[in-house]
């Protein structure tokens, strides 16, 4: 019986779901700060493709190298993936 209350309390206190995002970096900016979990009532089952152009290739790089590169990019907000990729690809440009 608490539980319930708990989940109906917890409901009450939610921000609304916006009904538009004006940018992809205000979208994340939401979901950076809310769980999906608590806006199931909001999902729909979509049908879709995916057509996978790129590749991915996996270099492996030396722990203390690697724990440097996932503290910079945590203090990024990114992945330690995301990071190098940003890397390699202003080198290689």
């Amino acid at each position: 019986m608490a539980n319930t209350r708990n989940k109906k309390a917890k409901k009450a206190q939610l921000d609304p779901l916006p009904e538009h995002f004006a940018s992809l970096e205000e979208a994340g900016e939401f979901w950076d700060t809310h769980d999906s979990a608590d806006y199931e009532e909001h999902f729909r089952d979509v049908d879709c493709e995916i057509e996978i152009k790129n590749q991915s290739f996996f270099v492996s790089l030396e722990s203390d190298l690697y724990r440097k590169v996932s503290t910079i990019a945590r203090s990024k907000g990114v992945s330690a993936e995301t990071l190098v990729n940003l890397w390699v690809q202003e080198k290689a440009a």
